[in-house]
């Protein structure tokens, strides 16, 4: 079986030992960057699986980074965990914010690290089957082709990460159905998530401003209040 190859990006050279010689022991195949901008080149050039993706780089820092991988249609899907300080709730809702999939706290449990790469391997292997309905989607000037993984708003290309994809698609094709914020942290995130459903609002609020016209008073993503949200076909 083929290995799943990380991209580290770090510029502590402890760090990036420890992470190597862990996920290596794991099983994983490891590539090292000191910097954002080296980061970015690797990507470009190698195959890679996930992205472990720390917060403060000198340069270019791990948000300008993320911004950069989310904005590239070759790259906007590939999963990325966000190595943070600990206790850092900015970053972490920041990251959230701009499409990281997860967040480690340093300093962590290297089982936890194990636990959480295998997690978001595993949903991002599910999410790549080819299970998705061959079909177009439409509403309004909103139209997702689920085959080809492509949302367009008004004729326009709209670039999401690979969470507000999965969170868009659970939500279009059950229209009008209420989810709450636990049932969408379930399917989206899976049973063997580590966050909190807080992380749910993070990227509704996210799929809104990329898609509504007024985030504020949303016509297609609605809350309903004490229970959670609903798409309005």
């Amino acid at each position: 079986m083929e290995k799943k190859i990380i991209l580290t990006i770090d510029d502590e050279p402890h760090i990036l030992e420890l992470l190597e010689y862990n996920l290596a022991k794991a099983g994983y195949k490891v590539l090292r960057a000191e910097t954002g901008e080296k980061g970015l080149e690797v990507l470009r050039s190698a195959q890679v699986d996930l992205v472990l993706l720390d917060c403060m780089l000198p340069g270019m820092d791990g948000m300008e980074v993320l911004r950069e991988i989310r904005a590239d249609l070759q790259l906007s899907l590939l999963p990325v965990m966000m190595l943070t300080a600990k206790g850092d709730e900015i970053d972490k809702v920041l990251g959230l914010e701009l499409g990281a999939d997860d967040y480690l706290s340093k300093p962590f449990s290297l089982r936890e690290l194990e636990a959480r790469v295998k997690a978001l391997l595993r949903r991002s292997a599910l999410t790549h089957r080819g299970t998705q309905p061959k079909e177009q989607f439409q509403s309004g000037g909103l139209v997702v082709n689920h085959e080809a993984r492509e949302v367009t708003l008004q004729g326009t290309p709209v670039i999401l990460s690979r969470k507000e994809y999965e969170l868009l698609h659970m939500l279009i094709t059950h229209p009008n159905q209420v989810f709450t914020r636990e049932q969408l942290l379930e399917q989206i995130w899976g049973y063997d998530y580590f966050g909190e459903t807080r992380t749910v609002d993070v990227h509704i609020r996210s799929l809104r401003k990329k898609l509504e016209k007024n985030p504020e008073q949303p016509e297609y993503i609605r809350t309903v209040r004490g229970i959670g949200y609903k798409f309005v076909k």
